[in-house]
């Protein structure tokens, strides 16, 4: 293991996270190697080029990527893991864990297949950290795999170090963490850690120091207690439509309490993305598993509450345009999960234009950058260039994904290009008296209707 030079780290997966942590790990001043089995990422990274829209990914890479002109060179790219195990003595496990075709579960397939790979490789010391998010005992599997299937033995250590990034802010996240929690069981595995994030804790991120299954415990509490926020002010925005209340003003007022926070109080039409929903339904399954299933079956009605948000802006949507959607030309304003990401996965925006097209309306949707992946995943739905062209003879538009240029669009231009000048603001950022004053009907989710 190295210890007067750094510590030579290597990054498996290369996806949202790995890509980051690649990238930042080189920022704060180390020699990084990443590894993907698709040699077409690879690829495009070594030209420091990203495969997803990630603000400021793009322009850190290429500060770093090996023959860049004006780059560092401490950061390469490769689809061998004989060149990481050779290269590194910290290696990051960023790799997806999605959820099980047909079940709850979290698959773990492309966990198992990176350590089961990377183990027999380790002819001497190295420490091999988890960041992706897994099943709450995963670790303790890991570890005696590991020992078992290395060269080395004991001496391939295992930590556990779940990353917390948010999509659009990941780079912030990674080279400031608003914590970094280190499940380890030696005094050298945290002395690493504790060398690797050097940069961090100098500017007083605080670290945790955990067992493996707290670490573990930590993202899927994290995310749950975040959904369950969401869906909290979901649901008082069904109480509020039902008592003709306002939930914008009921957020703003609850959320005056310092012990609950305005953070996650939006009223719309729920979560989605390759993280909170996932996390949710495996934390469950593995409750289930342990015995300790009752004391997450709230969760149940937390993914419920969240599903139905998105049902209930189809029936809103079928309401505005008189009780049947055949042949209507809706325009939907969103595709992506949420603003300053280009991923679509279980995007609720994209899940109600699809619903609304498979019910016989002509939908058409404008997102600024998720329109390539949107079109990769619904290719039957109708795109436009902009948003002017996506609400062209429109009969109701729908606000779904909360973009900056949505909340900047001119009511009075849109209102020109539109059939009716009908919109539903699924997400709750758009200004009700700006619209109305241009004539537009104005409906939003959780508030009142004039």
């Amino acid at each position: 293991m190295a210890t007067a030079a750094r510590p030579r780290i290597t990054v498996i997966g290369t996806g949202y996270l790995g890509a980051t942590h690649a990238a930042a790990m080189a920022d704060l001043g180390f020699e990084v190697l990443g590894l993907d089995v698709v040699p077409e990422k690879v690829e495009m990274l070594a030209r420091g080029e990203v495969p997803m829209y990630e603000p400021g990914l793009a322009k850190l890479l290429r500060q770093h990527v090996e023959g860049i002109e004006g780059a560092s060179g401490r950061l390469r790219f490769t689809t061998s893991y004989e060149e990481v195990a050779e290269f590194g003595d910290v290696h990051f496990v960023c790799v997806n864990t999605p959820q099980k075709h047909g079940e709850y579960a979290a698959d773990m397939s492309y966990v198992d297949t990176a350590f089961e790979t990377l183990a027999p490789l380790l002819t001497r010391p190295a420490l091999v950290v988890g960041k992706s998010t897994v099943p709450v005992g995963s670790a303790d599997r890991l570890a005696a795999l590991l020992a078992g299937l290395a060269p080395v033995g004991e001496d391939a250590e295992l930590a556990w170090n779940p990353e917390f990034l948010r999509e659009g802010f990941a780079v912030q996240d990674t080279l400031h963490p608003d914590r970094i929690v280190a499940g380890v069981r030696s005094e050298r595995a945290e002395r690493l850690l504790r060398e690797v994030y050097a940069g961090p804790l100098a500017e007083g991120s605080p670290f945790v120091v955990t067992d493996f299954p707290t670490a573990e415990l930590v993202k899927t509490a994290a995310n749950s207690f975040l959904a369950t926020k969401i869906s909290f002010i979901n649901a008082m925005a069904e109480v509020c439509e039902a008592a003709d209340g306002d939930v914008v003003k009921l957020a703003e007022a609850i959320g005056h309490d310092d012990r609950i926070g305005r953070k996650f109080l939006r009223a719309g039409i729920g979560f989605g993305g390759g993280c909170l929903p996932k996390d949710l339904r495996a934390f469950m399954a593995r409750a289930g598993e342990l015995g300790a299933d009752q004391a997450l079956t709230f969760l149940r009605e937390i993914d419920s509450i969240n599903m139905r948000r998105r049902s209930h802006m189809v029936e809103l949507t079928r309401d505005a345009v008189g009780g049947g959607l055949l042949g209507k030309r809706v325009a939907v304003l969103g595709a992506s999960f949420k603003p300053d990401s280009d991923d679509v996965r279980d995007s609720p925006a994209l899940n109600v234009a699809g619903q609304l097209h498979l019910q016989g309306a002509q939908v058409t949707v404008y997102d600024p950058k998720g329109m390539a992946n949107a079109r990769a995943l619904f290719p039957t739905l109708g795109y436009a260039p902009s948003a002017l062209e996506a609400v062209r003879a429109a009969d109701v538009v729908l606000h779904l994904t909360e973009w900056r240029e949505f909340r900047e669009l001119d009511p009075e231009v849109l209102g020109e290009a539109v059939a009716q000048r009908h919109i539903l603001d699924g997400r709750n950022t758009l200004d009700p008296a700006l619209w109305r004053k241009a004539g537009w009907r104005f409906r939003a989710l959780g508030r009142p209707t004039a």
